[in-house]
């Protein structure tokens, strides 16, 4: 049976925006904010990698290999590999007794990890909260649409405000970070919205202030909101990532303890490096996180790397397996 990846409706009777109730969970990432208020994913911000992969894909109709990426890249990091459940925001008694430590299972909102500094419409960790909306960095996302994109978010918007949001944070805040994986997903943070919160009817990377405000803030589709295209998706966004990134181009790198310190980091893999950044994921990231795995944590881990790994496969890299085979 093959797949359906058109265009269609998705803010529809089955998928209608409620308002947060109590104890519900949202984190730094506008797109699975609104996907949990459209009832795509759990309303109360607890799910699984099998049930974000199936979201993301439904309801904003993103390419396979990317939505595996985000769904298990989470998982490993930030969600629970015993339960298989995340939070898409704080860390939750509700994905579950922990894993050993030194694992957090912290949830989306954990620094430095899928949320990280420079986002366009939340605060650095360094100045307090990192996943909420922040207005008056939207009300900079509204100034540069209007300068750069006559009162629409496009690429050229996106390119001068993605290095006005690097710039900013080198100058204000000591820690500021932008090294793998940061240093890619801040370029892919700010093409998605040119795709995935543009209705695929029209497709035209333009996102009017009116439905970004309803995205980021609201976490909220549009009336009569249609989902893009899945079978042209992928292309877009890895077209859209290195024109953002070409029109200033800035190598990865940190500040060292205080502002205006930003020193390139050779080691830190760029955005075409994608067998360094999947050594380094697993590497770095990962097996600090779980250096002795055992029974079923174990099992599962292994589960997830397989799923991860799965995307880097068109690129020849080669499957590292810290736990055995």
């Amino acid at each position: 049976m093959a797949i359906d990846t058109s265009v269609k409706l998705v803010n529809d009777m089955d998928h209608p925006w409620m308002p947060l109730r109590p104890g519900d969970l949202r984190g730094p990432c506008p797109g699975l904010n609104t996907l949990a208020s459209h009832g795509y994913l759990p309303r109360n911000g607890i799910a699984t990698p099998t049930q974000i992969l199936n979201a993301v894909q439904d309801a904003f109709g993103m390419d396979p290999d990317r939505a595996q990426l985000l769904a298990y890249s989470t998982m490993l990091v930030d969600g629970n590999v015993i339960t298989d459940l995340m939070s898409i925001g704080g860390k939750s008694c509700l994905t579950g007794p922990d894993p050993p430590k030194p694992a957090t299972v912290a949830g989306l909102s954990t620094h430095a990890v899928f949320e990280g500094d420079a986002s366009l419409t939340c605060q650095d960790f360094f100045f307090g909260d990192n996943h909420s909306f922040n207005p008056e960095l939207f009300d900079q996302f509204v100034d540069f649409s209007n300068r750069f994109g006559d009162g629409f978010y496009n690429v050229t918007v996106a390119g001068e405000l993605r290095f006005q949001r690097i710039q900013q944070g080198i100058a204000t805040n000591p820690q500021f970070s932008l090294v793998t994986p940061r240093f890619t997903t801040v370029y892919g943070e700010a093409a998605f919205p040119l795709v995935f919160f543009v209705d695929g009817r029209k497709a035209d990377g333009r996102l009017s202030m009116q439905d970004a405000l309803g995205f980021f803030r609201d976490s909220r589709m549009p009336d009569d909101f249609h989902r893009t295209d899945e079978s042209k998706s992928g292309g877009l966004v890895n077209t859209f990532i290195p024109q953002i990134f070409g029109a200033h181009p800035t190598q990865p790198g940190r500040n060292y303890g205080s502002v205006n310190t930003f020193t390139v980091d050779p080691n830190s893999a760029g955005l075409d490096a994608d067998c360094s950044l999947y050594e380094h994921f697993v590497n770095d990231i990962v097996v600090p996180l779980y250096p002795n795995p055992q029974g079923v944590l174990k099992d599962n881990l292994n589960a997830n790397l397989g799923f991860f790994f799965g995307p880097f496969k068109q690129g020849n890299c080669t499957r590292i397996f810290p736990y055995g085979q």
